[in-house]
């Protein structure tokens, strides 16, 4: 047997015992409320079975010796894993790093004490280090990486509910609707209007609808163009629109850029539109 696969079967038979000891060093000092200590008290048996996970990770590239790419794969999935797991817990990015050096420290030390007890050659001690630091650094990297992606994926998620809540069509009375657009309108939610708007019409059977955009400071070109297009297609299922809420210095840009608002009908503001639509 090996002198890396000695060292790698002692941290593997030790990793029980070692992740209660980074457990402890980590947790040293950390304040928290009792109610705050209950709560942790439920997860800390999940938490030390995968420190106990990871440090197993590094007795078994020990023992496959210099072979690292099944290791860098076991890495990988435990850091997406874990990477998850505390960003679901909501344990700040930063805090769960520091854990790096104390996995570092201690499990270096466990090697040394054995190295010397064993009189491993330096020849071993190079093929260690070979092994040990570009593993750690790899669980850092798919670690953060994990995080970073569970966090992007919840803000997305949050911007699309958003963007959803952002296309309100307010019902006024049977087959008649508001749609009062507030912000501005980017690329992402000027083709969310066009989806929304449609299934909402539908949904709600509307034979008019009123689209105010006296929340809407910036009108460009691409803006106009895709509310001409969204006009254009409630026409083809049957609702007229009227237009309403447009800025003075929104009316200016629209002329300057040359738009073509011939087919549009608009009206001054909500009251006005309200009372064209009684009268048909």
């Amino acid at each position: 047997m090996s002198e890396l696969h000695q060292l790698g079967e002692i941290i593997i038979n030790r990793k029980h015992e070692l992740a209660e000891r980074i457990h402890m060093e980590r947790m040293a000092g950390v304040l928290m409320t009792q109610s705050q200590k209950e709560e942790f008290q439920k997860i800390e048996p999940q938490i030390l079975s995968m420190r106990a996970a990871f440090i197993s990770l590094f007795g078994e590239a020990l023992i496959n010796n210099l072979d690292l790419s099944s290791s860098i794969e076991k890495v990988k999935r435990w850091g997406k894993e874990t990477g998850e797991y505390l960003f679901k817990l909501g344990a700040p990015l930063d805090e769960a790093l520091k854990d790096t050096s104390y996995y570092r420290e201690l499990i270096w030390k466990v090697l040394k004490e054995e190295a010397m007890a064993r009189g491993l050659s330096a020849a071993s001690i190079f093929d260690v280090i070979q092994i040990f630091d570009p593993l750690l650094d790899h669980a850092v990297y798919h670690f953060s990486l994990n995080y970073v992606q569970s966090y992007q994926k919840v803000l997305e998620q949050a911007k699309s509910a958003f963007l959803e809540l952002s296309v309100p069509i307010v019902p006024l009375m049977k087959g008649t609707g508001v749609l009062p657009l507030i912000g501005n309108v980017d690329t992402e939610r000027a083709k969310l209007l066009m989806e929304e708007t449609l299934n909402q019409a539908i949904k709600l059977r509307l034979e008019h609808l009123i689209i105010d955009v006296s929340g809407v400071m910036i009108i460009d070109t691409m803006v106009a163009d895709q509310l001409f297009r969204v006009i254009d297609a409630l026409s083809l299922l049957g609702v007229k629109t009227i237009l309403t809420g447009i800025r003075t210095e929104v009316a200016q840009t629209m002329v300057s850029l040359g738009l073509n608002t011939d087919k549009l009908k608009v009206k001054g503001n909500l009251h006005q539109a309200f009372i064209e639509l009684q009268k048909v």
